[in-house]
């Protein structure tokens, strides 16, 4: 490809987005006309996965282009090999200069994996034993506990101060590249990618964002079942957090403030779009934006993320090529986050990762003729062994055509046929005529993934930790990409 017809990109991340918050997706409640938008301009994918409902192992999984077990991040404790090459060592490899303004969460030495610049950073610790951020009254709030549903409503959360220096700084960078662009100095495509903290909670927004749907706001579609009737794990899950019984008003606040973030993120989103726009950037420029892991929202008696249904583990995304990519596309394809990272690179005419499962799927959005069929697979895990039963949790997804198998290491699977029934309640892995699915699903999900052989290098990586994290405590390293929080900047109204 000529270098002068390479594409910029600018991708856009965020953290915790289901994509049943979304107007495009079909949300009738919340507003949010710059993705809309966005849309409108592109293509929007309706069954894109991520790789792990968790954040670290589903954001070094997109990094990487490898599945948890094959990069070995499983745990928000993990830290990605810097031997591993990612999508920005790839970019760097094609000649792009990829710049990071926001959120990596990467744990460890190397905050970088690729990147020749970044700015903003993450507000938790760079290492593993540095202190971490004090966030005030919002403590516990951003984990799966009940207090994060009792102290929930207006207000406002840290994280969306950083997200607007995130703003900022890549409303700054898009700036400076227009400068160049107009003194005719700018002689490369750009590659800007933008990690946002919204709509992770704390469940808390601004007194305006969450007026907007506190008198309109509705209860999950979904109820609970019965805890006795409920799959074990997912039994285990709801005591542990302490959310059995949630009180209806903590519910509708918890999802008001939530729409309210969404409505927060997709304004900063517009903010940028609209940067790109005015710096006459857009021309050849790829956007893509997805999120890392969805929220259960109170649907099936749940809050968070960490389980496989698909207010969690389905992620938006959206991608937008002016002049390239046909607009008002829908996707019906199964994709994965490793996909959209070979997507990525394919369109940029970077190197393939090598040891990556990720597909690209430009050739089905680009609108030619002629094009391979697509096969509609995609995996996603979830194993811990601290933030778990005593036992751990060593679990994994697929998602192949119209079913879906989830694999419980000691526990029962599950089976959904998500076109039959796409709220999910019906399990049908008791069912006899169902037998020979759920046995090709499960022989799918087992190769190359032992559990076994997961829990043991889980096991040997935890006895690691205390020495890197007395390291930390006594030796003090250098936090050279850390945003810094304030526990003032965490208040309720």
């Amino acid at each position: 490809m000529n270098e002068l017809n390479r594409p910029n990109l600018l991708y856009i991340h965020s953290d915790q987005h289901s994509p049943h918050v979304t107007g495009c997706y079909g949300d009738n409640l919340v507003e949010t006309p710059n993705l809309d938008g966005l849309a409108a301009n592109g293509v929007v994918f309706d069954n894109a996965y991520c790789c792990s409902p968790i954040c670290v192992p589903s954001r070094m999984s997109m990094l990487s282009g490898r599945h948890p077990f094959e990069n070995e991040v499983w745990t928000n404790e993990h830290g990605l090999d810097s031997r591993i090459p990612t999508f920005a060592h790839a970019m760097g490899a094609a000649g792009y200069s990829p710049e990071l303004v926001g959120r990596m969460h990467s744990v460890g030495p190397d905050q970088l994996h690729g990147y020749a610049a970044r700015f903003v950073g993450d507000h938790g610790a760079n290492h593993p034993g540095n202190p971490g951020p004090d966030r005030g009254i919002l403590s516990v709030t951003a984990g799966p506990h009940h207090l994060s549903l009792e102290r929930s409503g207006p207000g406002q959360s840290a994280y969306q101060v950083h997200d607007e220096d995130v703003t900022a700084v890549t409303i700054d960078r898009l700036n400076r590249l227009g400068v160049q662009k107009r003194a005719g100095i700018l002689k490369q495509p750009f590659s800007l990618s933008v990690g946002l903290m919204l709509p992770h909670p704390p469940y808390v927004a601004r007194q305006e964002d969450y007026d907007r749907y506190a008198d309109s706001m509705t209860l999950p579609g979904k109820s609970a079942p019965p805890l006795d009737e409920q799959h074990p794990f997912l039994r285990w899950w709801r005591q542990s957090t302490g959310i059995e019984v949630m009180d209806e008003s903590e519910v509708r606040r918890s999802r008001a403030a939530y729409a309210g973030l969404v409505y927060r993120t997709d304004a900063m989103i517009g903010q940028i779009l609209n940067a790109l726009v005015e710096n006459r950037l857009d021309d050849n420029t790829l956007i893509v934006y997805t999120s890392d892991h969805g929220d259960m929202q109170g649907e099936h008696g749940l809050f968070w993320k960490h389980v496989f249904y698909e207010e969690s583990v389905r992620v938006p995304l959206i991608v937008s090529w002016p002049g390239r990519i046909p607009e008002g596309q829908r996707s019906e394809n199964v994709v994965s986050a490793l996909d959209v990272a070979a997507t990525m690179l394919d369109a940029m005419d970077a190197p393939a990762l090598p040891n990556s499962a990720g597909r690209s799927f430009l050739p089905q959005i680009e609108g030619l003729n002629g094009v391979p069929a697509w096969e509609d697979v995609a995996f996603s895990e979830y194993c811990t062994d601290k933030f778990g039963p005593p036992e751990g949790a060593y679990q994994r997804m697929v998602r192949r055509e119209e079913w879906k198998y989830i694999h419980y290491h000691d526990y029962p699977s599950q089976l959904f046929n998500l076109r039959e029934d796409p709220e999910e309640l019906s399990d049908r892995s008791d069912d006899l005529g169902c037998r020979s699915i759920l046995e090709e699903l499960r022989g799918e999900v087992l190769q190359g993934w032992d559990p076994g052989e997961v829990q043991r290098k889980m096991a040997r990586k935890r006895a690691d930790e205390p020495i890197l994290v007395e390291w930390a405590r006594n030796t003090g390293p250098e936090e050279r990409y850390r945003w810094p929080m304030l526990k003032e900047m965490n208040w309720l109204a």
